[in-house]
């Protein structure tokens, strides 16, 4: 036995047991979180332009037609903050259905 050999541990595949997770796995995780957080991002975008149309300023502070043209991207802009941040519980629950649907366990 060299020194280097008895520095490392020793890890027996049988030890790891089910919590081993491999690399093709941890991105496929990876992409199935960052897919449910743009599902929600989009959600919210759609929630969002629907608020804001009802959204009148008066005339003193009003963009006009400019103010009007950009409102949709302020709405997809604030969707994806708030997704990012945690959202309103969407991408979660969509991210576990989507794990189930690729046979993985849900980590949390």
């Amino acid at each position: 036995m060299t020194a280097l050999s008895m520095l490392a541990p020793q890890v027996d595949a049988a030890v790891q047991g089910p919590t081993a997770t491999s690399a093709a796995e941890l991105a496929k995780r990876g992409q199935i979180g960052k897919t449910a957080q743009a599902f929600e991002a989009s959600f919210l975008t759609s929630m969002l332009q629907t608020m804001f149309k009802q959204v009148d300023t008066s005339p003193p502070f009003s963009g006009g037609e400019g103010e009007n043209m950009w409102k949709s991207f302020l709405a997809e802009a604030m969707a994806k903050d708030m997704a990012k941040r945690g959202g309103i519980g969407i991408s979660r629950a969509v991210e576990r259905e989507m794990l189930r649907m690729q046979g993985l366990k849900d980590a949390a």
